[in-house]
């Protein structure tokens, strides 16, 4: 594998940008060596700048649900770009996608749109204080909610600890507001809203884990989280920047039957373009500007181009067709990991739909992020460029998830768990 013009790249990047790169986890830190620059990407492929050809299954984070550049979303960017790229102003886009949006999910009436998944989470939470007149929310331990400040923090000692800053420039004074608690774990949550409900404003959590793992999470724990936001007069934020309308035309809550106060979503309602949104009820939206006191605004929140690839992507998973495809993806996949490394004692492997994670250590596969094996991290930096090698993109950290697409073939799937064991097998006998 070619990798000369990555590496002149980067070497570029690295004297003009921090670190070279727009977000960390892109600069490879975890699994060494040059990360790779993309040069075009078409299904379920790119091509880097020197040339090779790789499989991917990262698809930018997850929002390609229907594979790169797609012919229905990239001729409704076309069309909106011949419109223009931004108006800073109202246009009919909003209205059309946040339609759409609301009929998939029922009992909330407004949509709020932003530029972000970290800016959607960050005015649920603002929402949530403005409507309770409360200050403190609930995170969960290693739960990532975008890089607001007041979500940049991690446990104390404890079962249930207030928040310590785990980046510089967070001050404990907004990180005190900040309760931690793990998942999994109804105690615990018993015990936070047994000392601190009257004060607690939200709790914030990804119904499905997805951004540390995929940490899976029981339903009668969900529901009691439910139950107990509730009974405090505590509001329930759901955030699905990363599991809206990518296991089902709506909610991954929804689907598990527990409703939250507030959702945020992301990634697929804007098609591969920057957005996010946040959906809830009027008596608790109303309560942003202009309407209510509670202030947010956005040069180009509502951007006819992302709104655009939205609703485009949305049209083509509302028949519910995509979804039953993706599942039988899916299950090729964990059927051929199975037949392929099914005697590999560390081949941990978790699929919820379209979306996977190996946890690559001995055991069960954890619901809590504090049992993470340090060992399955090191196993899959150790595989991470054999698996370049042989084609195959994941994502350069052990702690992301995977993803599929439409785009995707049985045969892919098939290729991965082949490539994958080979890699494993290959690196064990090292």
């Amino acid at each position: 594998m070619r990798t000369d013009e990555s590496k002149a790249l980067f070497r570029r990047a690295v004297a003009r940008m921090p670190g070279g790169v727009s977000s960390p986890v892109r600069a490879f830190r975890s699994v060494g060596g040059t990360p790779l620059y993309f040069r075009e990407a078409r299904g379920a492929r790119f091509v880097d700048e020197d040339g090779n050809e790789l499989l991917d299954f990262c698809l930018s984070w997850g929002p390609l649900i229907l594979g790169h550049a797609h012919q229905a979303v990239v001729e409704a960017v076309h069309a909106a770009v011949d419109r223009g790229l931004s108006f800073g102003a109202c246009c009919r886009a909003e209205i059309e996608l946040a339609e759409r949006i609301l009929s998939a999910f029922p009992g909330h009436e407004r949509v709020r749109f932003v530029s972000s998944g970290t800016e959607a989470v960050m005015t649920a939470i603002r929402l949530a204080r403005g409507a309770t007149g409360r200050p403190r929310i609930v995170k969960f331990d290693g739960g990532y909610h975008g890089h607001s400040d007041s979500l940049l923090v991690k446990a104390g000692s404890g079962l249930v600890t207030f928040g310590l800053s785990s980046s510089a420039g967070v001050t404990q004074a907004v990180a005190a507001d900040t309760i931690v608690c793990p998942l999994d774990d109804e105690a615990a949550l018993a015990e936070a809203f047994a000392l601190h409900g009257d004060s607690i404003a939200a709790v914030v959590v990804e119904p499905l884990p997805a951004n540390n793992g995929l940490l899976e999470q029981r339903g009668e724990w969900l529901r009691a989280l439910r139950e107990l936001a509730s009974r405090h007069g505590s509001l329930l934020i759901f955030d699905e920047v990363i599991s809206g309308f990518r296991l089902r035309y709506g909610g991954y809550g929804d689907g598990v039957g527990v409703r939250a106060d507030l959702v945020t979503l992301g990634k697929i309602i804007g098609g591969g373009m920057p957005v996010g949104a946040v959906v809830g009820p009027a008596a608790i939206m109303d309560r942003l500007a202009p309407v209510g006191p509670v202030y947010q605004a956005g040069t180009l929140s509502g951007n006819p181009v992302s709104l655009a690839a939205g609703a485009a992507t949305l049209r083509e998973l509302a028949s519910g067709a995509a979804y039953e495809a993706l599942e039988e993806l899916g299950a090729s996949l964990e059927r051929a990991l199975a037949e392929a490394g099914g005697d590999l004692p560390f081949l941990g492997f978790r699929r919820v739909g379209s979306v996977f994670w190996l946890h690559l250590a001995p055991g069960e596969v954890p619901r809590r992020a504090d049992r993470i094996a340090p060992e399955a991290g090191r196993r899959y930096n150790g595989v991470y460029h054999m698996l370049l090698e042989r084609g195959i993109y994941l994502a350069p950290s052990a702690y992301e998830v995977g993803f599929l697409s439409t785009a995707h073939a049985a045969g892919d799937a098939e290729r991965l768990a082949t490539e994958l064991t080979a890699a494993l097998r290959a690196a064990e006998r090292a």
